[in-house]
């Protein structure tokens, strides 16, 4: 048979019609709980936004199926077995040795605290109960402020008072 005598494919019979652009499918929603961000899919089947959301996906599905199987009876005796196998080994490990203590033991020197910022105990003693300022005031007069010290940095602890020095 040969082709027919008014084939609706020719170019010539198409004229009045114009081209249908290719359709993209409409967005969706990721299918990831707490993604849910919308997206165009790039394939008819892609259910999730990106890489990240369907390896995510993945990890959750293996371990939901790990969950399902270990509650059949022969994932209990799978897990009892491992268990009863690591108890095992446990047992059989061999006590940590020791650690031989050849320092001697770190004593602190006096060195290590700053004297110049300490006051005297002769100075302590002749302080007063009913000073005026208070015993931070008395101790700390002669510091620097560091910064970041409130109110400012700079000023003393308290003024008002004069300090009470009986030496």
């Amino acid at each position: 048979m040969g082709p027919s005598e008014s084939p609706t494919a020719h170019p010539e019979n198409q004229e009045g019609r114009t081209k249908r652009l290719l359709r993209r499918p409409r967005r969706r929603s990721c299918l990831l709980k707490g993604c849910e961000q919308r997206f165009h899919p790039r394939q008819a089947r892609q259910r999730y936004c990106g890489e990240g959301c369907r390896d995510a996906a993945r990890k959750w599905s293996q371990w939901k199926a790990q969950q399902r199987y270990r509650a059949t009876t022969a994932g209990k005796r799978q897990r009892n077995g491992q268990s009863r196998r690591y108890r095992e080994r446990v047992k059989s490990r061999k006590p940590p040795e020791p650690e031989a203590v050849d320092d001697a033991a770190r004593v602190i020197t006096t060195e290590f605290f700053f004297r110049s910022w300490v006051r005297p105990a002769g100075v302590l003693r002749a302080l007063r109960a009913a000073a005026a300022k208070s015993l931070a005031a008395f101790l700390f007069a002669r510091l620097p402020a560091r910064a970041g010290a409130r109110p400012r940095t700079g000023t003393e602890v308290e003024t008002g008072a004069p300090l009470i020095r009986r030496y």
